[in-house]
């Protein structure tokens, strides 16, 4: 069984004895690899033991538990040789020596024995010491090794999670996008059939009045005729008698007017069913939002949010992201999501008040980690303490940077040649120029956009 010592200086996580341990506010100290390793499986800073949140990201080493575990680890390893020594075969003594020639441990009467004559031999404590020491010195690379595998898989796990979390958010926005446009068709569908209604309703009403007045027009005629033929019947002292009333009672109905049909009596079918969908469609495009660029979360530096609608940009907390290839993880930056090649494209950027931002173009090839990102493959302009300024990696040195005398801008336009090698910006509120980049692209160039304040950027 474990001494107590050893079990007061095995970490709780891997169970060996500390290696740079290190104290969490909770009085709890674990290796500061193994830490990191369980901070990163469980997405939050928790001691492993009481689940207490840690306030440091990078939790202080402590010193007098480290000194106390090296010097346990060097007193085992001294003690190992004699806890654990075998006979001579030949001698039944002690291994206490060990032949430099022959590479094997050796008892005090093999030195003395001709097989060993004149050989170099020392002590097989020190010689297993600078061994121990030697194949230390081998192990860690390997460690080294086993460490960068355990850090990618665990990258692999966190982004195996994260693929899920994308799938449920993205599935939830569709869904979302798409009873937006179900409401659309449904209201645009009760609009239609409510227009349908009204002319039915109208129509119909018309065309009773007028078939009241008929009956009343026919009920008249119909009392003029049966009183009439019954003057006829009459004999000819009755007929003659009544002669007169009778004929004005005939001429009294208006003759020389027939009933007219009335224009537009029916339903305007053409009108309602007439390229209905390409019409409703047309409708819907009015009403919906279309942007030149769609920025690209796969490459968003974690501390950057971006809209729902992938549009809008803007500098926030620090979001638990997978360190993937596309991220930018130094420096504050997206791309689009489409890469150009060939053709013209434009797109504008509203800046608004956000007092330092960064646009341009970057090629597909720009270094993503690390400073050096902003330093090749990257065009641009930007405002930064009130000035202006375009950069080009491909000047010389001393002209890559140039300041811009502009007042201030809030929408800018972005215009990309790519045949012809040109790059502009425009101030949009103006259809001003504000600087033109000319070279030849030879690379996919994505928009680019970097900023560190609140203010968003909005794209168009």
């Amino acid at each position: 069984m474990a001494s107590q010592m050893e079990q007061e200086l095995t970490c709780p996580v891997c169970h060996d004895i500390f290696v740079e341990p290190v104290v969490l506010s909770c009085s709890h100290s674990f290796c500061r690899d193994c830490v990191r390793s369980w901070w990163r499986e469980k997405m939050i800073e928790e001691c492993p033991l009481c689940k207490e949140i840690s306030p440091h990201r990078d939790p202080p080493g402590n010193r007098a538990l480290k000194n106390l575990s090296e010097a346990f680890l060097s007193e085992r390893d001294q003690r190992a040789p004699a806890e654990s020594e075998d006979l001579c075969s030949l001698h039944a003594e002690k291994f206490k020596l060990f032949c430099l020639d022959h590479q094997q441990p050796m008892c005090i009467v093999c030195l003395h024995s001709d097989s060993h004559a004149g050989h170099k031999v020392r002590t097989i404590r020190e010689v297993a010491q600078e061994h121990r020491a030697e194949l230390r010195k081998t192990l860690k690379p390997v460690r080294e090794k086993l460490k960068t595998f355990e850090r990618f898989k665990e990258n692999c796990n966190e982004t195996a999670d994260y693929i899920k979390v994308q799938a449920t958010i993205t599935e939830r926005r569709i869904q979302e996008q798409f009873l937006k446009l179900q409401m659309f068709l449904i209201e645009e569908e009760r609009a239609r059939i409510s227009a349908l209604k009204e002319e039915e309703e109208r129509k119909s009403q018309r065309m009773k009045e007028k078939m009241e007045a008929l009956n009343r027009e026919i009920a008249a005629l119909s009392d003029t005729v049966r009183a009439t033929e019954a003057e006829l019947r009459a004999d000819d002292v009755a007929f003659m008698l009544n002669y007169k009333a009778a004929v004005r009672r005939v001429l009294q109905r208006p003759l020389s007017v027939d009933p007219q049909l009335v224009p537009g009596a029916l339903i305007e079918e053409a009108e309602h069913l007439g390229n209905l969908s390409r019409n409703v469609w047309v409708r819907m495009v009015k009403v919906t939002s279309f942007s030149s660029v769609i920025l690209d979360p796969n490459s968003a530096h974690p501390e950057l949010v971006l809209s729902e609608d992938l549009t809008s940009v803007r500098c926030g907390e620090s979001q638990r992201r997978p360190n993937n290839l596309e991220r930018f993880d130094s420096c504050i930056s997206v791309l689009g999501s489409e890469g150009f090649n060939s053709g013209t494209h434009s797109w504008v950027v509203e800046v608004g008040k956000s007092p330092a931002w960064i646009l341009g173009v970057a090629a597909e090839s720009v270094r993503r980690k690390g400073d050096v990102a902003l330093k090749s493959g990257l065009w641009r302009i930007l405002l930064y303490r009130d000035e202006y300024s375009a950069w080009s990696p491909t000047g010389p040195e001393t002209k890559k940077e140039t300041p811009l005398s502009v007042k201030k801008l809030r929408r800018i336009q972005v215009k990309l040649d790519y045949d012809k090698g040109k790059l502009w910006f425009y101030d949009s509120d103006t259809n001003t120029c504000i600087y033109t980049f000319r070279h030849t692209f030879t690379e996919t160039m994505f928009p680019y956009f970097n900023t560190n304040t609140t203010f968003p950027l909005q794209v168009f």
